[in-house]
């Protein structure tokens, strides 16, 4: 008689793919480098033995968990495959209703890439290439577009039917999947090459000391490159040419870098407003203007995408919430245009504005493609297509 048998506890049929389940759950929520096994292990019920018997360390849980949510969007586009019989748009509302049901297929990696291995993200690539070139054969059979343009719209549309995991929808996931549905229509009628430039709006100075500008500018790119939890105080201070505690002399924690550069980058997300509203014509070109702005300020300073991706670890600091409130004040500024634009409630022009910003996000943290020229205006061209514009 096995242990289970005796105590009356039976063992879960896969207890493997529960652990799996979980710290997936965790890292989205709270970061990769916040969360430790003892933690997995609390929130999945098992001791951090039983843990290890599974996994050797938690990078190898964050391999796997990785590789689980590629296997759960290959599984949900064999299911939309059946369900839509070679009609591209029940396909569309098919995978969005499976991506609003199974947030994490996907959603992980794109968060956590930069702790897996350069051979551990080559297999998770090769693997959604795998599922998106299905995506591709359906939806663009009858349209002339050359193939980076159906890789760079396939990968797009992930994106965007994978925007609800990233934000507090105001409406529930059922509700937002017509939304979800319409901007992905939008997206895949779109042509890439036809991007037209970037309406660049003129560089605003920002009033700063020029070592402490030196020492975030240091903390930005090594946050960037690494993530915030790796990188040391001392090595921003190195990176500039000082000691790790004169560093302190500027900033009191390496918590506080993190949030200046948060504040740094509201600031010119903010003068991006102020111009768009005072040169854009009327509605639509004034969130046209913001597009751009967006595009621009994310793809040329790692500031914005640095304060994004790595919000999790500052999680109980009170700095956090001053970050949270100048976040969701300048998303309500998009909020509010799209509504006014389409007649639409405030709510369901969410769903598509946070569709249209996961686009440039993504894309930027995962770098794909970023070293092009054309990047930024390929960006605000699909961005803009997402929001009906």
């Amino acid at each position: 008689m096995t242990a289970s048998k005796r105590s009356g506890t039976p063992r879960p049929a896969n207890r493997k793919r529960q652990l799996i389940d979980h710290s997936a759950q965790l890292f989205l929520q709270h970061g990769y480098p916040q969360v430790s096994m003892a933690d997995i292990a609390r929130a999945a019920g098992v001791t951090a033995p039983s843990l290890y018997r599974h996994f050797a360390d938690k990078q190898s849980l964050l391999y796997a968990a990785v590789l689980a949510g590629v296997d759960d969007l290959q599984d949900c586009t064999d299911a939309s495959l059946t369900v839509a019989d070679g009609d591209p748009h029940t396909f569309l509302a098919a995978m969005c209703g499976s991506m609003a049901r199974r947030q994490n297929a996907s959603t992980l990696w794109r968060w956590t890439g930069t702790y897996l291995t350069p051979e551990q993200n080559r297999e998770v690539v090769h693997g959604t290439r795998r599922v998106l070139s299905q995506w591709a054969e359906l939806l663009f059979v009858d349209r002339n577009l050359a193939d980076w343009e159906q890789r760079q719209l396939v990968w797009t549309l992930l994106s965007v039917v994978g925007s609800l995991s990233v934000h507090r929808a105001r409406l529930s996931s059922a509700r937002s999947v017509p939304e979800l549905t319409a901007a992905s229509e939008r997206l895949v009628a779109l042509t890439p090459s036809s991007a037209p430039p970037l309406r660049v709006p003129p560089h605003v100075g920002l009033p700063d000391d020029d070592r402490r500008t030196e020492i975030l500018d240091a903390a930005a790119r090594l946050f960037a490159d690494r993530g915030y939890g790796p990188v040391t105080v001392v090595e921003i201070g190195a990176a500039v040419g000082i000691t790790g505690p004169s560093v302190y002399k500027h900033f009191p924690s390496k918590a506080a870098l993190l949030i200046e550069i948060g504040r740094r980058s509201g600031a010119r997300l903010e003068v991006g407003v102020v111009t768009a509203y005072a040169a854009g014509k009327d509605d639509a070109d004034i969130l046209t203007l913001m597009v751009d702005s967006y595009v621009s300020t994310i793809t040329s300073i790692p500031d914005l995408s640095v304060s994004f991706n790595n919000a999790s670890a500052l999680a109980g600091d009170p700095g956090a919430r001053e970050l949270v409130d100048v976040q969701r004040r300048y998303v309500s500024r998009w909020t509010a245009l799209v509504s006014s634009l389409h007649g639409v409630s405030e709510a369901q022009a969410a769903v598509a504005v946070h569709a249209a910003l996961s686009i440039v996000n993504d894309a930027v943290r995962v770098r794909r493609g970023v070293e092009r020229s054309e990047f930024g205006s390929q960006m605000a061209y699909l961005m803009r297509g997402v929001l009906g514009l």
